[in-house]
């Protein structure tokens, strides 16, 4: 049972200028990815690996507001930053399951899709995912079956070079991850934090939190 992360979440007002200042960031510019039809969002994507990626996601202008809030609480931002990231458990049903047994309940696994700015459509399943900045440890669950995997196309040079978490209960976060074949470092903090380390194309790393 071996987990990765699949990708991270990097929430903004508007999708333009947050393109321009990842890029002066990392050295790569990330390429737009398309919209996600009823959820009034577009996102924009940059590789970190092979399974690996960043999505930049924004509020859409092109489209109407949904009936719903809009995931990751791009409603009410508080200011640009990383505000939730997704695993890859390999088998999410069983997934699901077996962290469901123990205590963490991921909820129903639903359906995703999203338009590519070719016209194509992406289809993934997935659990809901985490809306509240204290959440932003607790990552949301992914399978993208057949679809082609968003790193394989998205701008690559830039990888991810480390992934750190803190929360005020390091051990039970640990357990939770653990049940998804993931294991990563975890600090004891009086609140819960995301941070990353990325590797530019120069060989310079530059944080993300």
């Amino acid at each position: 049972m071996t987990g990765t992360v699949d990708h991270l979440v990097y929430a903004c007002e508007e999708l333009g200028p947050a393109i321009e200042h990842i890029a002066a960031l990392t050295g790569v510019r990330a390429v737009y990815g398309g919209q996600h039809p009823g959820l009034g969002t577009h996102n924009a994507l940059l590789s970190l690996g092979p399974r690996t990626y960043l999505e930049i996601i924004a509020r859409d202008p092109s489209q109407p507001r949904p009936a719903g809030p809009r995931p990751f609480g791009l409603d009410d931002l508080p200011g640009a930053g990383l505000r939730s990231w997704a695993a890859a458990p390999g088998d999410l049903d069983a997934a699901v399951e077996r962290s469901r047994a123990a205590g963490f309940d991921y909820g129903q696994v639903i359906a995703g899709e999203r338009r590519t700015a070719e016209g194509h459509d992406l289809a993934w399943r997935m659990t809901d995912a985490p809306t509240l900045p204290a959440q932003v440890v607790v990552p949301f669950l992914i399978d993208w079956a057949d679809s082609p995997h968003p790193a394989a196309s998205a701008p690559a040079g830039v990888t991810l070079a480390g992934f750190w978490l803190a929360a005020p209960d390091p051990r039970q976060l640990s357990a939770r991850l653990h049940l998804l074949g993931l294991d990563l470092p975890v600090e004891a903090a009086a609140r819960p934090a995301l941070r990353v380390t990325l590797s530019r194309p120069d060989g310079q790393e530059v944080v993300l939190a």
